[in-house]
C-alpha cells in the first residue's frame, strides 16, 4: 500500500471550482488522455454511482471504473478508481481560504493486487505522485485560465 497528500491552491473561489469540477463535459480539458466515459449505474455525482474511464496515454489504453465514496460538495468528494491490479481511493477536500482562494487536498491510497504494480508502487511511487500532482496543475489551469489538455 502506498499513501501520499498533494495539494494546490487555486485563484478561485470554491464555488466556481466545485462548478468546473463537478460537470464530466470537463474531465477532458484536465485529465490528460481521457476518451471516453460512461455512467454505469446509478446517478451522476451521486454516492455508489460508478462510471467507466478510458484513457489513451501512447500506445497503452487503460480503463478504470470510479465509484463515488461520498459526494458532500463544496467541501469534500472522495472515490474509489479500480483497474487491473490496483485500488486507488482519493479523498478530496477544498477549503475556501481568506483570499477567495480554494485550497484542494487531495489523499491517494493505492492497493496494488498484482506483483507487477507492487513493484512498480514499491521502485517508482515518485511516478504516482508526478501523475497526481499534474492533474491537479492541470485542473488549475483550465478553472484559472481555461486551458485544456485535450488533443496535447
Amino acid at each position: 500500500m502506498m499513501k501520499y497528500t498533494s495539494e494546490i491552491l487555486i485563484d478561485l473561489p470554491r464555488e466556481e471550482v466545485i462548478e468546473k469540477m463537478d460537470n464530466p463535459e470537463n474531465m477532458k480539458h484536465w485529465q490528460r488522455g481521457l476518451v471516453n466515459y460512461r455512467l454505469l449505474e446509478g446517478a451522476p455525482g451521486e454516492e455508489g454511482a460508478k462510471m467507466e474511464l478510458e484513457y489513451k496515454m501512447g500506445k497503452r489504453q487503460m480503463v478504470l471504473v470510479e465509484t463515488i465514496l461520498k459526494n458532500k460538495f463544496p467541501t469534500e468528494f472522495h472515490a474509489r478508481y479500480d483497474t487491473k491490479g490496483v485500488e486507488n481511493i482519493q479523498n478530496n477536500y477544498f477549503h475556501e481560504e481568506s483570499t477567495g482562494q480554494t485550497r484542494w487536498i487531495s489523499e491517494s491510497e493505492f492497493k496494488f493486487q498484482s506483483f507487477m504494480m507492487k513493484a512498480m508502487g514499491f521502485l517508482m511511487p515518485g511516478a504516482f505522485k508526478k501523475q497526481s500532482k499534474k492533474y491537479m496543475e492541470d485542473f488549475k489551469a483550465f478553472a484559472e485560465k481555461g486551458t485544456s489538455v485535450a488533443n496535447s
